[in-house]
């Protein structure tokens, strides 16, 4: 089968760039423990016809507040550059990629910024969303960027159909961190898109990052790995079908 969603292409393992823009500041370093890791370039075996190259999978980063260089920014470019190091190309929509007018289903002229989003998920093998508990539910700003999604129904794999979508939310304690969670994957549901089985949830009355964007904290750095692991995992087995 061929490259359907463009997953083959010449910025691969970018965390910062939209159509050639920069969209984010410094690079961002992936977790620690994933350093030494090489991307994985095993040949599938078993029957049938053996692919020639392994399908490169296209992941876009949605998500981060109102202030560029918030911790829910901070962890999905942590994410991103985790699984641009095992392989993947990805994208990443932040603060200012996200400054959209209202969705307003009724008026069809979409900005410029809303279809550069709109074209990235279409061509997208999965999708992490990352936002900041705000009482109890997603910020606006997510939620603004989720309901353009409306524009791709339809879409050959309309909305989030078919992708695995990793969730990251960061709050004050865990019982903010745990309804926006819930809250989150309703709305992914609801989009047709695969939750992944672990979401991760940062408690941000503790320090979670150094002063030069390290992830320190040892429990969110392995909730990162384990995501980004489900992630690339999912991907990877769903384009052997599609």
């Amino acid at each position: 089968m061929g490259d359907t969603h463009g997953a083959f292409r010449s910025s691969a393992g970018s965390t910062d760039q939209v159509n050639g823009q920069r969209t984010g500041g410094e690079p961002i370093s992936p977790l620690p423990s994933r350093a030494g890791h090489r991307p994985v370039e095993v040949s599938p075996t078993g029957p049938g016809p053996v692919r020639s190259r392994r399908r490169r999978p296209m992941i876009v980063g949605i998500g981060g507040t109102t202030r560029a260089d918030s911790i829910t920014h901070r962890a999905l470019a942590t994410v991103l550059a985790t699984m641009a190091q095992a392989g993947a190309e990805t994208v990443l929509f932040g603060s200012a990629e996200l400054d959209l007018p209202m969705y307003a289903p009724e008026r069809p002229e979409r900005c410029a910024a809303a279809l550069r989003l709109l074209a990235a998920v279409e061509q997208s093998d999965a999708v992490v969303i990352a936002t900041p508990g705000y009482h109890g539910g997603m910020s606006g700003l997510v939620k603004n960027a989720l309901d353009y999604l409306e524009d791709l129904r339809g879409a050959p794999r309309p909305y989030l159909d078919g992708r695995a979508v990793g969730l990251i939310v960061c709050a004050q304690g865990a019982q903010a961190a745990g309804t926006t969670l819930s809250a989150l994957r309703s709305s992914v549901h609801a989009l047709r898109g695969w939750p992944t089985p672990l979401g991760v949830t940062f408690n941000t009355e503790g320090p979670l990052f150094d002063a030069h964007g390290r992830l320190i904290d040892p429990v969110a750095a392995a909730g990162l790995e384990t995501l980004a692991d489900q992630i690339m995992g999912f991907t990877y087995a769903w384009s052997q079908v599609i």
